[in-house]
């Protein structure tokens, strides 16, 4: 059986089917757009795409995999504004000989993942392509609150981290060496885990900027550090080699900190908070913010790449 022989409408009914629906969504899949909850009357809204070769190989992940991934890069994003998320909208791009279970699995995986935060798969589109292409457009409320933003770090704030950075990226450079274990990182790869309820929790705690680490923390806080006019500097000892990848790095004879300083897919939220504040539980001090630019690893540049770049590497 193939989508092709399944059709575009027969397909859909069989997605759909697998979706619940939220209270946030009001109407869902079905007519031509869905209705969706604004209790602030204001939207965050994000979208990012999955491009299987470039971010994701059927031969290491299932389609349930690809789900809870495609959803957790979109979700992580509202997050990080110091938003809830509310819903979701899927378009699959796919080849017509594509069996049609794996647009089912690839549903499963989403609709869990958008459970995780109260979320709901409203609606989306379909359409055949030669590559197997997942977008995603994330939806979310702010509850009252101000977004927080990139630009909003000041000089003595301290940088924290609510999440766990290194572990995918360990497991993306075992499934690139033909390895399948330790099994540990491989499904980190496979479904990040996104510290969802950090996001609002530092935004109501006076987090002053704030950010989904899913390219790298070097990279990713190089973003906070140039729209706020400020410098970075990241303590190494404040970063933990957990011993399972200590092992692999050792076998592999790469050095762990290029995975948790650079590496990216855990999708952790990386934040600053004036000096005063009391962190949030889960939110762990890993640097300061200074005055100047750029990002610096205990008071020096890293040497190295600093994260992921789309147009610069592949799969």
């Amino acid at each position: 059986m193939t989508v092709a022989g399944v059709g575009e409408f027969g397909l859909i009914d069989r997605v759909t089917a697998r979706l619940a629906q939220g209270e946030s969504c009001l109407l869902g899949p079905g007519d031509d757009a869905a209705v969706v909850a604004a209790p602030d009357r204001r939207v965050v809204a994000s979208t990012d795409v999955l491009v299987e070769g470039r971010h994701f190989r059927r031969d290491w992940s299932g389609a349930r995999d690809v789900g809870h991934r495609a959803a957790a890069a979109n979700l992580a994003d509202i997050a990080a504004m110091g938003a809830t998320p509310t819903a979701l909208l899927v378009a699959l791009c796919m080849p017509a000989d594509l069996d049609p279970g794996w647009a089912e699995e690839l549903a499963d995986g989403l609709g869990a993942e958008a459970a995780l935060v109260g979320a709901s798969v409203v609606g989306g589109d379909m359409s055949a392509s030669p590559t197997l292409t997942v977008a995603v457009t994330a939806l979310g409320d702010l509850a009252g609150r101000p977004p927080v933003v990139r630009s909003g770090a000041r000089p003595g704030d301290v940088v924290a981290l609510a999440g766990r950075t290194g572990w995918a990226a360990a497991g993306y450079t075992v499934l690139s060496r033909g390895f399948r274990t330790p099994r540990l990182l491989v499904e980190a790869f496979r479904r990040p885990e996104v510290p969802y309820a950090a996001g609002p929790e530092a935004a109501a705690l006076g987090a002053t900027a704030m950010i989904d680490v899913s390219d790298g923390l070097l990279a990713d806080l190089g973003h906070v550090a140039r729209a706020s006019g400020v410098a970075v500097d990241l303590t190494r000892e404040a970063f933990e080699v957990p011993r399972q990848m200590r092992d692999a790095a050792q076998a592999l004879g790469v050095d762990p900190y290029s995975w948790i300083l650079a590496g990216g897919d855990d999708h952790a939220l990386a934040a600053t908070f004036p000096a005063t504040a009391t962190l949030p539980a889960g939110w762990r001090p890993v640097g300061r913010v200074t005055e100047g630019a750029g990002v610096t690893v205990d008071g020096a540049p890293y040497a190295g790449p600093a994260g992921w770049d789309h147009f610069r590497r592949g799969e």
